[in-house]
């Protein structure tokens, strides 16, 4: 037994000068994580933590007469024309439609013994510092998911997948594919000028979307792809400057990778989505972050976060348009 002591003795003070001997790297190295809904989406004004839902009114006009003038019309449009004997002006009329949807309350909580702390301390690896930052990045990956995509178990859905977005497939190239991969410049860039004409068309013509979003593979194939081989820039830079966008808004397309837009097409198909990031268009209520009252029970601090997030807001749905297939 005293032999066996001996070794007890022998390797703890090995173990001992290993540790002494070790190089600790005491920085922070948190989960790769990558959000984007911050750029790709303006947030609604005025939401605050005492409300329930968000709720807007989408309005429609008529009225006796028509703005319109096809070019079948043989009287030039319907318009609500008078002669001087006119005793019966026609009128106009106002239909409001509510829009509501939900506000949802999040929380987290971080929490920790004081023997902990100080313990996390003493080897530079602070835990109160590793939880806030663990909260914080799944704070900013709930939002992420929420502004894209939504979430089923609530039934929400997000930028990229509501149905009441109109989407279409785009054409075939020469190649017979769709995919972007298969395509030549002129073909890509028909496939991104048909989305942007739909959009504006759907839209009365009077807003033309400003901004596309790819899959993270599509996007880096066009930034990396020249038009041809005797060209000098990317299939990307191509579209920017070639695009309807440049002509009918005075500047360049915002092209941008979205890392939730893989298989979200008919039949599992990558998507790509056509829009105008504006709150007046599209946008998003949420309550930011806040950490409620802390408090102790016996040795553990705890202290509660809570926040709210609610559902994309499509003011103008007919200025949004979703293209499968790339």
């Amino acid at each position: 037994m005293r032999r066996l002591g001996r070794h007890r003795t022998k390797d703890s003070t090995l173990a001992y000068y290993v540790n002494q001997l070790e190089n600790l790297d005491k920085r922070l190295y948190e989960p790769l994580t990558s959000v984007s809904w911050g750029r790709d989406v303006k947030l609604r004004s005025g939401i605050t933590m005492s409300d329930e839902s968000t709720s807007f009114i989408r309005s429609a006009y008529a009225g006796p007469g028509s703005l319109d003038n096809p070019a079948t019309a043989s009287d030039g449009g319907n318009l609500p024309w008078i002669s001087a004997e006119t005793t019966a002006i026609p009128g106009v009329s106002v239909n409001g439609q509510k829009i509501v949807l939900p506000l949802r309350l999040l929380a987290r909580e971080v929490s920790y013994t004081s023997v902990e702390l100080d313990r996390s301390q003493q080897t530079g690896q602070p835990i109160d510092v590793q939880k806030i930052a663990a909260l914080n990045l799944l704070y900013q990956g709930n939002i992420d998911q929420l502004v894209y995509i939504g979430a089923s178990g609530v039934g929400a859905t997000g930028l990229v997948n509501n149905a009441s977005i109109t989407a279409s497939n785009v054409a075939a190239g020469v190649s017979g594919s769709t995919q972007w991969v298969n395509k030549t410049a002129d073909e890509i860039l028909a496939d991104v000028n048909a989305l942007l004409e739909a959009t504006w068309a759907a839209a009365a013509y009077a807003v033309c979307p400003s901004k596309l979003l790819l899959p993270p593979l599509q996007f880096s194939y066009i930034s990396s792809q020249k038009v041809s081989s005797a060209g000098n820039v990317s299939i990307l830079t191509f579209l920017k400057q070639n695009s309807i966008a440049l002509t009918i808004n005075g500047r360049e397309l915002d092209i941008q990778p979205v890392k939730w837009l893989p298989g979200r097409g008919a039949n599992s198909t990558d998507r790509m989505v056509a829009y105008t990031n504006d709150e007046s268009r599209v946008r998003y209520p949420m309550v930011p972050i806040r950490r409620e009252t802390a408090y102790y029970m016996g040795i553990r601090f705890i202290a509660p976060y809570l926040w709210a997030l609610g559902e994309i807001e499509f003011v103008y749905p007919e200025t949004v348009q979703y293209a499968d297939g790339i």
